[in-house]
């Protein structure tokens, strides 16, 4: 898949467990960039890259890194089952229609570079009224 669509779709099973389980599936935070929400440290794994392929980021799993419990596979398995016929754009256009994205962009036009972080509790929030799935 495209590197836009696995951060999309990690922003997504984000908010999907922020919003019903109340906690994160991960610490790292998002990013407002131009094309919709960015994990630096994800990013950062997959730089100058277009498309990823399953297991590409194995190896820079620490050893010793928690793994995901059976709901939070679940979880995940929903949010991609829901998102995963959608493109990159696509899902990226869906950020740039939501909330969370759009406050943390406040005053920037679309054009404009942007490091703010999408808090966890705008996610939390915005998805728990708003459901990334349905």
């Amino acid at each position: 898949m495209s590197t836009m669509k696995l951060e999309k779709l990690c922003f997504y099973s984000q908010a999907q467990s922020l919003s019903k389980r109340g906690i994160p599936l991960f610490d790292e935070d998002f990013q407002a960039w131009r094309n919709g929400p960015v994990s630096p440290t994800l990013f950062n794994l997959h730089r100058h890259l277009f498309l990823i392929h399953a297991g590409e980021l194995d190896q820079f799993l620490p050893d010793g890194a928690p793994r995901l419990t059976d709901e939070e596979k679940t979880l995940i398995d929903v949010v991609c089952g829901q998102l995963a016929s959608k493109t990159g754009n696509q899902l990226s256009e869906r950020t740039h229609a939501e909330a969370p994205w759009r406050d943390a962009r406040a005053g920037l036009s679309p054009a404009d570079p942007c490091n703010r972080t999408i808090g966890k509790d705008s996610i939390a929030r915005f998805y728990a009224a708003n459901p990334v799935v349905r």
